[in-house]
């Protein structure tokens, strides 16, 4: 699958990637993980820490540029989904197809990790720091804050992208709380898929803030 067709647009721009790494305090000794490396742009950056690095690519064509961006690097670039191999991380670092944004939550719930940075699509940002009955509260929002301190730690610029898409990016980044169970998420996503005032009965049976 392209990532085009994702609704990813190619992180370009050097200083934006060299602010992102920055951000995520990579260590000497952290097991770095990027999901999507577009053409490799930021891996090359990463794969210069000297940290332990594990990249992933869907789309076989950028893979392949990844390939060559890390060449000479002990950088393992892997042609496959991350999300279906759930590679063992301390940190993350990725610029993510937006269209994977709900996913990589849902993912990320469930993993063991120390912090990641990643840049998302901020309209996605606010879905998910939104509060218990707001219009804009989803299970996507309660399984964040449940499992996640969020923060929004900077903009990208949409001249960072080429193409240039048409919504802002910010980066975020993660910090976990609570681990929650793959099954658990799925019920989290079944209870809001009923009404609204059916989601707020079942999530304080749970223990949990509903929509309101």
């Amino acid at each position: 699958m392209k990532r085009r067709s994702l609704g990813q647009h190619y992180l370009v721009d050097p200083e934006a990637v060299r602010r992102i790494v920055e951000l995520a305090r990579v260590g000497p000794s952290d097991r770095v993980l990027e999901i999507g490396t577009g053409k490799g742009v930021l891996t090359r950056e990463l794969a210069g820490l000297g940290a332990s690095l594990e990249a992933y690519e869907v789309d076989r064509k950028n893979y392949e540029e990844t390939l060559e961006a890390v060449e000479g690097t002990k950088a393992r670039v892997h042609l496959g989904d991350a999300f279906r191999q759930r590679p063992g991380f301390d940190v993350l670092v990725s610029s993510l197809p937006y269209s994977e944004s709900a996913r990589f939550v849902e993912w990320l719930c469930g993993t063991e990790f120390d912090r990641a940075v990643v840049v998302l699509q901020e309209d996605f940002v606010r879905k998910i720091a939104a509060p218990p009955g707001a219009r804009d509260y989803r299970g996507v929002s309660a399984l964040a804050q449940i499992s996640f301190g969020i923060s929004v730690l900077g903009r990208v610029g949409r001249e960072s992208f080429s193409p240039r898409p048409r919504v802002n990016s910010v980066i975020v980044s993660f910090e976990p709380k609570l681990r929650i169970p793959e099954e658990e998420v799925a019920s989290v996503k079944r209870l809001f898929s009923l009404r609204r005032r059916q989601v707020g009965a079942a999530l304080a049976e749970l223990g949990m803030k509903g929509p309101g």
